[in-house]
């Protein structure tokens, strides 16, 4: 018996079979779970190619979290194949090149606004557009609601404007949290360490977390095993925390809690 069986998920974010969202998916359906990936503009064939290597080929839906038309209308198809969604991972985040490794003052906010939309807003957008499929699983023993995380406690090096997207997730998450627990639905992010994916390798200087990373561990890391983070993803879409929401969980060996710099 798996920890997700009778499940349904949508898992966003699926690029490759290297990307993070592609080790909860994989996982997720080892669990049991029945799932739907989603995948947008020039990537959305990538997207299809690699959802036919998971253990069981799954529908990929055409969602790009910018505009409101496709968001309605994934919406309107889910609804037509399921009755309730038990479960969204939210993988995306974007932000152009100069908001990276260019310090605070090379963007613009066009630039910037950008990188709040993709990579922040998109969750309470996705959330919306799938709703009442939440919300029916939430009358029904619970919805959870996942995000995947880099820790924006601090401020990391070449992490720039994604860093202060990403504080933005956390404290969205939070509020979505407070509004959505009263319909069942948990929302929790995972603060995942750095892993070898082609996002990873967007960022400049990412080499840097990478380097340095399994030395400042304590549980040491492998930037190449996203396995980890995945056991995350899927125990916080399990039934083994029902009663927790809002919360941050660190899949990092531990590096939050030892401090120190990259």
């Amino acid at each position: 018996m798996g920890l997700l069986d009778g499940k349904r998920l949508l898992i966003t974010g699926v690029l490759t079979d290297a990307s993070l969202a592609f080790a909860v998916a994989r996982l997720a359906q080892e669990e049991g779970a029945e799932i739907v990936l989603s995948g947008a503009g020039r990537a959305l064939s990538l997207t299809r190619r690699t959802a036919r290597k998971l253990p069981h080929e799954a529908e990929v839906l055409e969602i790009d979290v910018t505009s409101p038309e496709q968001l309605a209308a994934a919406g309107a198809t889910l609804a037509d194949r399921w009755d309730r969604l038990d479960g969204l991972l939210h993988a995306i985040g974007f932000a152009p090149p100069d908001c990276l490794g260019s310090g605070m003052f090379a963007a613009d906010w066009d630039d910037v606004s950008v990188a709040l939309n993709i990579s922040t807003y998109s969750l309470k957008a996705l959330v919306d557009a799938f709703l009442p499929l939440l919300s029916a699983a939430g009358r029904d023993g619970g919805a959870s609601v996942v995000g995947l995380d880099f820790d924006a406690s601090v401020a990391w090096p070449v992490y720039d404007w994604m860093g202060v997207a990403k504080a933005a997730l956390e404290s969205l998450s939070r509020y979505l949290a407070k509004e959505l627990g009263p319909r069942g639905i948990r929302v929790n992010l995972v603060a995942a360490g750095p892993v070898r994916t082609m996002a990873a390798k967007s960022i400049p200087g990412f080499s840097a977390f990478e380097d340095t990373w399994a030395a400042r561990a304590p549980l040491g890391w492998d930037v190449h095993d996203a396995a980890v983070d995945a056991k995350g993803c899927v125990a916080l879409f399990s039934d083994l925390f029902p009663m927790t929401t809002g919360e941050i969980v660190h899949v990092d060996g531990g590096v939050h809690a030892v401090g120190g710099s990259a």
